[in-house]
Order: C-alpha cells, then structure tokens, then sequence
C-alpha cells in the first residue's frame, strides 16, 4: 500500500454530521432572532428618510441663520449712517455755539452765516429722510427727523430774528425772539437722547444686534444761554446797543474761587496749601463776570511753577452773562513737584475796557505730596 492510499477520514466531516439549523437546540437556549422578511429594506428606507430630513432641518436653520445676520447687519448699517449725520449735526452745533461768543461779528455776518448753517442742516436733515430704517426703528427713525427739523428751524429762525430786528431798540423784544429759537434747539437735544438714543440702544438690546454704538448728538452745549436775558446781551453786543453793548461801563471780571478735586479744598492765598497728588486731580475755578455787559471767549489760564519749564494749561469760558459766575475745571495736568514748595497760579484776562485788574489773578503756596 503506498501513501496515497492511506486514507484520512478523521479530518474529514461525516456525511451525518448535523448542521447547525439541524442540532437540536439546548434546553433554555432562545432561537436566534431575525427580522421579519421584508423588513430590512424598510428599515433602511426609514433611515435614508431621517438623514434627508436632517439634512433639510440644517439647510432651514442654515438660510434662517444668513438671514438673521442680514438683518442684524441693516440695524448696525442704518445705526452707523445714522451717527455720521449725528456728527455733522453736532458739528454745526459747534459752529453755532462758536458764533455767538465771538466778540466783534457784524450783525450781518451773523445773519449770513445762521442762513449758511440752517442750509447745512437742511442737508443733513434732508439725507437722514432718505434712509431706509429697519422695521423696529421706525419710531426713532420719525424722531430723529423731527430733532435735525427743529435744529434747521432754529437756525432759520434765529437769521430771520436777526434780520427782522436790525433796525430796533428794543433789547428786551429781541432778546425773547432769539431765546424762543434757541428752545427748539433744546428741544432737538431731548428729542435725540429720550425718543432716539435711549429707545433705540433698548430695541438693539432686545433683538440681540451688538457691536454698534447709537451715537449722541448735542446741538446746544449750555442750554444756559437760552434764557431772554441771555439772548437780550448777545443781541446787544452783536447789534453794537449803546446800552448793555460794548460801550458800557464798567466791564470786568473777578477770580472767585480755586479749589482742589476731588478733595474739594478751596486754596487759600495766605497758607501753604497740600495736595495730595493722584491720578484724578483737578483745579476747578469759579469766575464772575462783575460788569455791566456779557462777555465771551474769557480765558482762564493755571500755572504750577517748576524748573525748569512750568506746568501751564488754558480754558476759556465761551459766554458768561452780567453777574454770572462760571466755572472751568483743569484735569489731566502733568505731574507736578513732589515734597517741595511751589506755587498755583490762576489768571482770568481781561475783558475789552476794564480797567480794574487786581482782581483777576491769585497765586496760592502749594506743596505736592503723595499719600
């Protein structure tokens, strides 16, 4: 017998052998479970649904996303053109403000130049009506106008108050045409900041739209001078009246008061004064105006002395009435000597036609300390 005849049938499976859908199952043992025939197709039907259907829910989410960002984006652009109109406006506020506390402008360069700013502001006012406001901002959007038309009526107004009183003598009439004017300009500043500014930031909040600052516009800085009697001084020094105008007698102004912030110590010219340096330190000077007519552009001048440049510093104080007082504050001044004694030096200039001076400055011994 050779090799090849041996035969072995131990590795080989009997014809007999049981599969395994044959073998008889174990006591206990649970059949296999399988889906029902027909099922899986279904199930995978099911799943090509939901992953279309999620896929649908992210595109939804997706364009409603772009969408939003769009709007919020025409909020922030209507806001941002909104604030260059509030700046221009301003500015002519500035202008506005700078022409009345000039000394020596003819009254018909007066009236010149409110006609040139009331045609600016028309502009401005003219641009703004062309915006489009989103939807929640049309209420401010309707007020904001209504503040740029008081401001170009106001400076109407005052050219025509102007004009029509050129030829009068009657301080007390003119002064109460031009302070009626001046309260539309009051008015336009609280119409900004209570039905625009205030609202507006409130909306913007409430929708989510960040980023973006609503932007102040001031058109009248001292609404002080608002007042007829005010307004009856800058009529009579522009209308060059004999009475309460340039030529009366006396003009002048005095130094009330200089005292140290925030400690809020008043400096005495007798003592050595110390101050306790620190980062918010600030003079703040008190001026009365103790002459007969009101005056503008009055310069206030502080010195610290030091080696060897001293430490000086300028404000004015742009319109001050007959027996007002006025106040300017000096911040932000360089550091001045330390643990040495040094003087303060305060000075108001004089005024066209004063003649009593000494009044109008003071120097106080000071010594600069920290702690």
């Amino acid at each position: 017998m050779s090799e090849n005849d041996i035969e072995f049938d131990f590795f080989e499976e009997p014809d007999t052998r049981e599969t395994a859908e044959e073998r008889p199952r174990r006591r206990g043992q649970r059949p296999p479970v399988r889906p029902p025939a027909g099922l899986t197709p279904l199930l995978r039907l099911i799943g090509l649904i939901s992953f279309a259907i999620l896929i649908v829910l992210l595109l939804v989410l997706w364009v409603n996303g772009c969408r939003e960002d769009k709007r919020k984006d025409a909020y922030r652009d209507y806001v941002k053109t909104v604030s260059d109109y509030a700046n221009q406006s301003q500015r002519l506020g500035r202008q506005f403000n700078t022409l009345l506390t000039s000394r020596g402008t003819k009254e018909s360069d007066v009236e010149s130049e409110l006609a040139g700013l009331a045609g600016q502001q028309d502009q401005i006012t003219n641009n703004a009506r062309n915006l489009d406001p989103p939807g929640h901002l049309r209420d401010q959007d309707a007020h904001m106008l209504e503040a740029f038309e008081l401001r170009s009526n106001g400076l109407r107004g005052m050219s025509d108050a102007f004009r029509s009183t050129a030829s009068s003598k009657n301080a007390d009439a003119a002064g109460s045409d031009l302070a009626l004017q001046m309260q539309r300009f009051i008015a336009s500043d609280v119409l900004w900041q209570d039905f625009f500014k205030e609202p507006t930031k409130e909306e913007l909040q409430r929708i989510g739209v960040t980023g973006v600052n609503v932007p102040d516009s001031v058109f009248l800085r001292n609404p002080d001078i608002a007042t007829s009697s005010s307004m009856k001084s800058v009529w009579q020094r522009v209308h060059g009246a004999a009475t309460g105008g340039a030529t009366c007698t006396p003009r002048g102004t005095q130094l009330v008061s200089t005292t140290v912030l925030p400690a809020g110590k008043e400096l005495s010219t007798d003592t050595t004064n110390t101050i306790q340096q620190s980062t918010d330190l600030a003079f703040q000077v008190k001026v009365m105006n103790s002459g007969c007519a009101q005056e503008v552009g009055l310069r206030v001048t502080l010195t610290i002395q030091q080696s060897p440049k001293p430490i000086k510093s300028r404000k004015t104080i742009p319109l001050i009435d007959s027996g007002a007082e006025e106040t300017v504050e000096f911040r932000n001044l360089p550091l001045p000597p330390l643990d040495q004694k040094t003087s303060v030096t305060v000075e108001v200039d004089p005024v066209p036609g004063e003649t009593k001076t000494d009044n109008n400055s003071a120097t106080y011994p000071v010594q600069f300390s920290f702690g």
